[in-house]
């Protein structure tokens, strides 16, 4: 069977966790998990002229991730995000602004390379950045009036966001992915009520935007997915979480390959929690050893 082309936009950056750096940043995550699952991933972002930099491709690399799209900045650092795990279920993020990925810059190849996907990736923190917002807007855009598959994965994070920016990607989106700590806020800035059951509120999302699919997590409790014509609920899948970093980015990865694939919403729903619910059980989003370099270490 042919592998699936698949485009991610966005960061790629550090997690400093209490005990030492990993390598993240959620498009970086989802690009891991897609090429481990079968997908041929490339990823567009920025890094710096620095360590991690040079860390962070080899890292994309050694998943099969084709880096060619990922432009150095000079003038900006590689990503960086600190996070503390007193609660492990619920993570808490200091994400540091002036990154190379909020620099991302339109290039020729750039056009040219979207016209060959069968699916771009995108989320919401990726377009803090003018520039990047930018980039990753005309990407979407472009795979837009080619028929294209365009994933949005929601990632709040304060103080990057607002109700325009939710809005402008829900609709250029074809899939909505969101978790369920994140519904009450994209429902307000679609001015849809929120009171109402959980299966309701994505149905109106559903059509307000004219989407395909949209898909709501709900941690340990599973999954709620919404077509025009299906509504399906998969319980959560039983683990003993370390972490929850990246488990939402490995749900996504194994919905787009499933649904490139043409696979029924059932069996993408129960193979994205499984995927999700395996890399609960190991440190970081993906299974890279912790680096114990000093200039990593030193920044936690």
């Amino acid at each position: 069977m042919k592998k699936p082309k698949i485009l991610s936009c966005g960061e790629v950056l550090w997690d400093l966790f209490p005990s030492g750096a990993r390598f993240g940043g959620a498009p970086a995550n989802f690009a891991c998990h897609a090429s481990i699952l079968g997908g041929q991933v490339s990823m567009l972002s920025g890094v710096g002229n620095d360590p991690r930099a040079d860390e962070a491709l080899s890292i994309l690399e050694g998943f099969h991730v084709d880096t060619s799209l990922v432009q150095r900045i000079a003038n900006a650092s590689t990503g960086s995000v600190g996070i503390s795990l007193d609660d492990p279920t619920r993570p808490a993020f200091e994400i540091h602004t002036n990154s190379a990925w909020d620099n991302i810059a339109w290039t020729p190849e750039l056009e040219t390379r979207i016209t060959e996907v069968d699916a771009v990736y995108f989320g919401t923190l990726g377009q803090r950045g003018e520039r990047s917002r930018q980039t990753i807007q005309q990407a979407i855009q472009t795979a837009k009036s080619r028929g294209i598959l365009r994933v949005l994965d929601v990632n709040l994070r304060k103080p990057f966001y607002d109700a325009g920016l939710l809005r402008d990607s829900i609709a250029q989106a074809s899939v909505l992915k969101l978790s369920d700590e994140e519904l009450r806020e994209v429902a307000a800035a679609c001015d849809i009520g929120s009171d109402a059951a959980p299966e309701i509120v994505l149905k109106q999302v559903l059509s307000r935007f004219k989407l395909d699919l949209v898909v709501m997590t709900r941690g340990a409790e599973g999954a709620i997915l919404v077509s025009t014509t299906e509504l399906i609920t998969q319980p959560g899948i039983p683990t003993v979480v370390r972490d929850t970093v990246g488990a939402g980015d490995s749900f996504t990865a194994a919905l787009v390959v499933g649904l490139l694939r043409g696979d029924a919403l059932t069996t993408i729903a129960r193979t994205a929690c499984e995927t999700a619910s395996a890399v609960c059980e190991h440190d970081g989003a993906v299974r890279v050893l912790p680096l114990s370099l000093p200039y990593l270490s030193s920044q936690v």
